[in-house]
């Protein structure tokens, strides 16, 4: 595994989304507690004043932070969050040997290690840090909720559930979901497990987007199925 060695970053724009103007953009990097180092692109919104709400942002499996994640990320610090997307470890440009495989308790420790960024940022407020978690990263993202009090609201899109201590998260969670999905089922069953015996329901929400398959909540699948409105309703009304 490799440990020290800092990522070589792109310094051209290289997203599948166009930029906007209405955020600026940079990238940076910071390490895990295994010793890896990994890579983000940080938004932040222009023109905003004060401590902001931050959200990391991450997936889906297989995939790199110019993907979905940062359409993610970039769309909410247009919503006013300071955000990043982020590659998980042994993946785009972040470090990790070997290369292009997963490992849950490393994932879910790399989503710490962003809300340990994140607390330390000068226009971060750290009493307001969510998360959000594409396709397999859902799931870890509900998993680093499960165990990082720190973590106020955390968004699990379109996700495969791997884990089963989602019931002990006291914080709020959002599962998001397209009906027609063939991976529907873990989201039902992932909040089933959650709301059952958790005295912490009220801040729990399951949401099933008509008509929609499991990629469209990937880039929106040309018909805006990622409900972005409701996830600023979502982490502005958790992460006061």
């Amino acid at each position: 595994m490799e440990h020290i060695a800092k990522p070589e970053l792109t310094k051209e724009w290289d997203k599948t989304f166009p930029k906007s103007e209405q955020v600026s953009h940079r990238k940076v990097t910071f390490p895990n507690r295994y010793g890896i180092t990994l890579a983000a692109d940080l938004y932040e919104p222009k023109g905003v004043e004060g401590k902001l709400a931050a959200i990391a942002v991450c997936g889906p499996f297989g995939a790199v932070k110019e993907q979905a994640a940062g359409l993610y990320a970039q769309t909410m610090a247009e919503r006013g969050f300071l955000t990043i997307a982020f590659d998980p470890s042994f993946t785009g440009e972040s470090g990790g040997t070997p290369r292009y495989m997963a490992s849950p308790d490393i994932n879910t420790e790399d989503f710490q290690a962003a809300v340990d960024f994140l607390s330390v940022q000068e226009y971060v407020d750290p009493e307001r840090i969510g998360i959000i978690g594409i396709c397999g990263w859902g799931g870890l993202a509900i998993n680093a909720a499960a165990l990082d009090t720190r973590i106020k609201a955390t968004a699990a899109s379109t996700m495969y559930d791997i884990l089963t201590y989602g019931n002990e998260i006291r914080s709020a969670v959002l599962i998001m979901h397209g009906e027609k999905a063939h991976s529907c089922y873990f989201s039902r069953d992932a909040y089933d497990a959650m709301v059952k015996d958790n005295p912490y329901t009220d801040n729990k929400e399951l949401l099933i987007i008509p008509d929609a398959v499991h990629t469209d909540l990937y880039d929106g699948g040309g018909k805006d199925a990622i409900p972005f409105d409701k996830l600023e309703q979502f982490f502005s009304e958790n992460m006061r």
